[in-house]
């Protein structure tokens, strides 16, 4: 067993403490034990835990054994009675039992406070406000005494009386207490069993075998007298009297007696449920962090008790993380995460005792979405900057960093955070305060960035005639010099600094379109000696080639700059599945628009909902293989494009497709037969098929040396043999067979070594039938009809001889085939007695049997006779009364004594007795008997086990391994017309 140190019985003192150990060897199990302590058959002390009941649990890592201990403090009355302790480890469980008795039993009681351990509810029932007289002390052994004289209907009163809580361990204990004398018994023949099982929702029939037909019967269940009713049905039958429960719950396990007058007779009953089996399976989910998941699962009984476990962790109630939540109704059950976490991400399992089931859950880091970057800012000194930014989530924070510097708050920088709004507000800006900003969320990988731009007014005393100049930021977006790069929905503000006096004139164009727009998404806006041009949520329209030109009368500038619009891509066009096998699907994507780093795909059962990711990491090719698929299951698939900007939106599903594999070779392939043009071959079906299953077989060939194959059949062949024609003769020819169905075909099973084509010689050989080995007879006018199978290849050619001589044709009729010859005589005359000989001739070689016909004359028609009664051998004659027709004298010779005896028999031998012909006619009178044998009086038929035979008028019956039952007495019964012969042997 699995136990090293069992519990002990005990007897606990009355208010004490008593302690309980066992003793676990883990060392060959290959997960954690589980330990349930039980009072009585099922009680679970388990969830009774508390101040009166403790467990503990310890392990010892170096010697790997499990110590557990239950402790009951303050012992009560109540707690006497059989106790269960029970491990179980996967497939292995042990179980020992141990008693607990109570000594020293309080007989006063005080109010029932928490100092008393559980609650004794004897004690609140005995206290009332008016006083009792006190009741003698009774000691226990004579509370057992009183139990054990008394009738069990009065078993729950003296409990109450006494303080006994513990009714089932109570009748356990009185039923070793009780011992019982063998005696005869005075009412009952036949007892009750001292148990009986049966299924939940089954019927059981208890039965018992009184002496007196007329004695009446009580049937008792835990002491209470059961009443007639569509449960329980009670009937007497002369002598046996039986209780018949029909649709057993486990309110009828219990104890039963059945009682006539003071005699009685006792059995348990005990009702076993049928295992539990799990009706509606798991489901994979994918979540991200933080969402709810409820496992749910169905059973096929309603309060069923299931396990989950969490990879090789069992989940209770008990876990102090409070983690998992268990939900149970009806047939449903439901584990639950409130929020989960990337740690919980795993399989979870669900064990009945009649199966299980499993899901897998994907968790995911919630991805933060950015509902409002930060934009640049163009301020003058002692105005305000501001820089916010909206997230999805609230509870996110983060810092703000001015050229890669952390920014702390001051009287003058303040950063707020309310709710999804993150601000970073700069009073009184000076010029040190430009620079770039950028706002980084913590714990995620990403950042927004904008621009502080510092307008200074400045006077300068310039000359009145000034060439245009435009100042151009080639730093910030600038990838390549004059270069901007912008993400699509992003606003666009690209600030030009302008001088020359007088003032230029600004002029944006795109293209040859030139852009004047003041206002709208795309615009211009113009101050004094600073252009910008504007775009409002870039789209990818707005890429291409841009130029300002600035003019005055002193000259020109012209500047050229290119704005590249990135986005997240589109979604990519023509995903298809080009290729399945056994749990693997090969998927290509046929992609237009924009260069893509990589590419993220899920797939979902058809019908479903819930989509799997099959890659976590970006995949840059083109064509995947998803694996972990079930056969026989239709799947859709979609893809993902991902680039440094995003993801792109899902494309459209892929048509349905199933894995399928093609078939295993098919097995045992052999040749059959060989002709100088054909070859027969033969061979089993593939040991795997699968579910795509079998459409046909393909039958190729090539000669020894040749690498290219010939189809032999046009069409798929479905059955598991095949003749392959017009082959060169004396070639060698190598053959292999291939299984097709819609995955493909299967790999070939090809013949270990080469054919060739010749046919093969084999010697002629009779098979001559058993029958003919003897001497054939037949009447005069009979048909005769001989088949004589043989074989031989070539073609045989057959010959038949009659004493030597050729058969004439005329007289007899010979049709020879290829596997046989038939030799016919549509009515035999006496003439056509003799020996019959077939010679089979292939070349040189022949072989020869022989076989001789006896053709006898008709019996007369009209034969009658009449014989005295024979007292010899128990044979008697019955003589027809009209005999006016009968010419010929019926003589019937006794020349043997038919008693027979012989009990010695074996069971490899058979017993065959013989009735001579003379035994019953005169050789020189012809009759056509009728021949019965019989046993005992009845006729044997066509039974197997008999073989009747009648050659030349001796007549046999044989015996086939004959045993005890085959002793009796035999008649061989023969009718000749209108004469019955009847002759007795006892065997």
């Amino acid at each position: 067993g699995l136990f090293l140190e069992k519990p002990h019985d005990t007897v606990a003192i009355a208010g004490k403490d008593v302690e309980f150990i066992a003793r676990v060897d883990s060392s060959t199990l290959a997960r954690k034990p589980v330990m349930k302590w039980l009072k009585g058959k099922w009680m679970d002390l388990g969830s009774k835990a508390g101040k009166h009941l403790q467990f503990k649990e310890t392990y010892d890592r170096n010697t790997k054994v499990y110590t557990y201990e239950m402790k009951i403090v303050k012992v009560v009355p109540g707690d006497a009675g059989g106790y269960r302790c029970e491990v179980t480890a996967k497939d292995k469980c042990d179980s020992c039992t141990f008693e607990i008795s109570v000594e020293g039993r309080e007989t006063s009681h005080s109010d029932a406070g928490e100092d008393e351990g559980d609650l004794d509810f004897s004690a609140l029932l005995k206290a009332t406000k008016k006083k009792k007289k006190p009741q003698p002390q009774v000691d226990e052994k004579d509370v057992w005494e009183i139990l054990k004289n008394a009738h069990p209907s009065e078993y729950e009163k003296i409990a109450f009386q006494y303080g006994i809580t513990d009714l089932r361990g109570m009748l356990k204990r009185l039923k070793k207490m009780k011992t019982f004398e063998p005696k005869v018994s005075d009412a009952f023949l036949k007892r009750l069993e001292s148990a009986y099982s049966v299924e939940k929702g089954k019927k059981i029939v208890l039965s018992v075998e009184v002496v007196d037909p007329n004695a009446e019967v009580k049937w008792l269940k835990n002491g209470q007298e059961i009443k007639p009713s569509a449960k329980y049905i009670m009937e007497a039958n002369g002598n046996i009297r039986t209780l018949t429960i029909n649709k057993c719950t486990l309110a009828d396990d219990a104890a039963y007696e059945c009682v006539i007058g003071n005699d009685k007779c006792f059995t348990e009953v005990f009702v076993k449920e049928p295992p539990v089996t799990i009706t509606k399976l798991l489901d994979d989910y994918q979540v991200v962090v933080g969402e709810r998941v409820e496992f749910e699962v169905e059973v096929s009984e309603e309060g069923a008790h299931v396990i989950w476990c969490f990879e090789d962790k069992e989940l209770s109630r008990d876990d102090k993380s409070g983690k998992y939540r268990f939900k149970k109704d009806g047939k449903r059950h439901t584990l639950i995460l409130q929020e989960a976490a990337v740690e919980d991400m795993g399989m979870y399992y669900v064990y009945t005792n009649g199966g299980q089931s499993k899901g897998e859950l994907i968790v995911e880091e919630k991805e933060l979405e950015i509902l409002q970057s930060i934009a640049d800012l163009t301020v003058k000194s002692a105005e305000q900057a501001m820089f916010k930014c909206e997230v999805s989530d609230e509870k996110v924070t983060g810092k703000w960093f001015k050229n890669g510097v952390e920014v702390q708050a001051s009287n003058r920088i303040k950063i707020t955070h309310i709710g999804r709004m993150h601000r970073l507000t700069i009073d009184d800006v000076k010029p040190e305060d430009a620079g770039d900003y950028t706002f980084v969320p913590e714990g995620y990988a990403l950042s927004l960035s904008a621009k502080l731009n510092f307008l200074e007014i400045k006077i300068d005393y310039v000359p009145r005639q000034e060439p245009p100049k435009i100042h151009l930021d080639v730093t910030g977006s600038m990838v390549t010099q004059n270069t901007i790069i912008v993400v699509a929905g992003n606003k666009l503000r690209l600030d030009v600094e302008i001088t020359g006096e007088p003032a230029p004139t600004v002029t944006w164009m795109k293209g040859d379109k030139v852009v004047s727009e003041a206002e709208g998404r795309v615009r211009v806006e113009t101050r004094t000696g600073l252009s910008s041009f504007v775009i409002e949520g870039a789209e990818r329209e707005d890429e291409g080639n841009y130029n300002i030109t600035v003019t005055n009368p002193a000259g020109e500038d012209k500047a050229n700059l290119f704005i590249k619009i990135v986005d997240v891509p589109d979604p990519p066009e023509h995903v298809k599945c080009t290729g399945v096998g056994e749990d693997c699907a090969t998927i290509v994507r046929m992609l237009i628009g924009w260069c893509f780093p990589g590419y993220l795909m899920e797939r979902k059962k058809k019908g479903s909902s819930r989509w799997t990711k099959l890659n976590f990491d970006v995949f840059e090719g083109t064509t995947y293989e998803a694996k972990r698929m079930i056969e026989g299951i239709l799947y859709e698939m979609r893809v993902f494009a991902v680039n440094g900007i995003g993801m792109s939106a899902p494309s459209l599903n892929s048509k349905p497709f199933m894995p399928i594999a093609p078939t295993s070779e098919p097995t045992k392939l052999t040749v059959e037969d060989v002709t100088d043009t054909t070859c027969t071959l033969k061979w089993l079906a593939p040991e795997r098929i699968g579910a795509g299953g079998l459409d046909g077989y393909v039958i190729e060939f090539c000669k020894e040396g040749d690498t290219e194959w010939q189809v032999a059949n046009t069409d798929l062949v479905e059955r598991q043999n095949y003749v392959v024609r017009n082959l060169p003769t004396g070639e060698k020819m190598n053959f292999r067979v291939v299984a097709v169905n819609i995955a493909g075909r299967s790999p070939p099973a090809v013949l270990s070594q080469p054919v060739t084509v010749r046919e093969i010689m084999e010697h002629p050989k009779i098979r001559l039938p058993r029958h003919l080995r003897t001497k054939f007879i037949r009447r005069v006018g009979e048909t005769v009809n001989l088949v004589i199978p043989f074989q031989g290849k070539p073609r045989p050619v057959a010959e038949w001889l009659k004493d030597g001589e050729p058969v004439d044709t005329k007289k007899i009729g010979i049709r020879n085939s290829n596997v046989d010859s038939i030799l016919f005589i549509r009515s035999a005359e006496r003439e056509h007695s003799g020996k019959y000989t077939l010679i089979l001739k292939i070349e040189n070689m022949e072989d020869q049997a022989t076989i001789e016909i006896r053709i006898v004359g008709k019996t007369p028609t009209d034969a009658n006779a009449a014989a005295p009664s024979l007292s010899a051998g128990e044979t008697s004659l019955k003589t027809h009364p009209y005999t006016k027709y009968c010419k010929s004298k019926f003589t019937v010779n006794e020349h043997k004594s038919f008693s027979y005896s012989n009990k010695q028999f074996s069971g490899e031998k058979s017993v065959m007795k013989s009735i001579k012909s003379d035994d019953i006619i005169n050789k020189n009178v012809h009759f056509q008997p009728k021949i019965i044998w019989t046993k005992n009086r009845m006729i044997i038929g066509e039974d197997p086990k008999y073989l009747m035979q009648n050659n030349q008028g001796v007549l046999t019956l044989n015996i086939r391994k004959p045993s005890t039952f085959d002793g009796g007495k035999y008649s061989c019964i023969v009718e000749i017309k209108m004469i019955e012969f009847e002759k007795v042997e006892e065997l």
